[in-house]
């Protein structure tokens, strides 16, 4: 019988007084998401183009035939908004994270490189972005293996972390910890600090990601401009920031390439970036040390405090 049960009890009023480096106490994680190349298309045998996360809020063309439009927008992602992500946060000497679909970064032989000279962390986006729930065990289990394989042979370092594409199947978390090769996964969106799973009898670390403070929301959504995103960045900062003295807290910037890689959204970005530079209360980090920090200040305890 298949565990349905849910972790809708966490932490409460008893969080871990955790202090992040240098004394801290929000924790700002900045994900690049890149996956375009890697998405649904006719190319890769696929009958129909993804138009997910690009300027139409459905698809135009009718099922069966070849969106180009939808595929152009995805491109625009690889020719021009990684780059001028990579350069934001390069001038900036800010640290990132990637969630790298693998055979995207197969197929930007430049952006791939680029990554692999910055001490950037990477998080295995699948091995194509395709969703992980949609897949049967046997085939999920090959794509997780393939996508490690593949990102350290391209990039060569491996992904550290996991996370599919929107959620997980229920098989997921179970597999990743079955591979072995990743320490940690943010396929939840229930928290804002890190927490422990027992997975297989083993303590397994889950580091929350977010979609409210995403980009996502920038196309087929409600917002319009990037500087309406910039203002959710920076509230939902501020807020976090008001809270500090209760318990640590974690924030998690989402960006796509063919999203906020456009100027008039980028704008937003960069004012947020300003807000919080310069403060001695925010940790701008990787997530690989979200979850190494975690892991030495609050070791797994079954059942005990930390456990999700």
């Amino acid at each position: 019988m298949p565990d349905t049960a849910r972790p809708l009890i966490g932490y409460g009023n008893h969080a871990p007084d955790v202090r992040w480096p240098n004394g801290a106490r929000v924790a700002v994680n900045f994900v690049l998401n890149y996956e375009e190349g890697s998405e649904y298309s006719f190319s890769d045998g696929d009958g129909k183009s993804d138009a997910a996360l690009t300027e139409v809020a459905q698809a135009r063309v009718p099922p069966g035939l070849r969106d180009l439009a939808a595929e152009s927008m995805f491109e625009f992602g690889t020719r021009v908004g990684f780059w001028r992500l990579y350069r934001l946060f390069q001038d900036r000497g800010l640290p990132l994270t990637v969630f790298a679909s693998a055979l995207a970064l197969e197929r930007a032989p430049d952006a791939a490189a680029a990554i692999a000279s910055t001490d950037w962390d990477i998080v295995c986006h699948g091995w194509r972005w395709i969703e992980h729930y949609l897949l049967d065990e046997a085939t999920e289990r090959d794509h997780i293996a393939r996508a490690h394989a593949s990102i350290l042979k391209t990039l060569g370092r491996p992904a550290e972390g996991w996370y599919c594409r929107y959620g997980p199947s229920p098989a997921t978390r179970r597999l990743v910890v079955e591979h072995g090769g990743f320490s940690y996964d943010s396929d939840a969106y229930n928290d804002e600090l890190p927490y422990w799973q027992t997975v297989a009898g083993k303590g397994h670390l889950v580091v929350p990601y977010s979609l409210a403070t995403n980009d996502a929301k920038l196309v087929g959504g409600t917002l319009v401009t990037g500087r309406a995103f910039g203002e959710i960045l920076i509230d939902s900062f501020d807020i976090l920031a008001s809270e500090a003295h209760l318990h640590p807290r974690m924030m998690s910037v989402g960006m796509h390439t063919r999203v906020l890689g456009h100027p008039g959204r980028v704008v937003g970005l960069m004012a947020f970036l300003d807000h919080i530079a310069g403060r001695d209360d925010v940790w701008v980090c990787r997530r690989a040390d979200l979850a190494a920090h975690w892991r030495a200040q609050v070791p797994y305890q079954p059942d005990g405090v930390g456990a999700g």
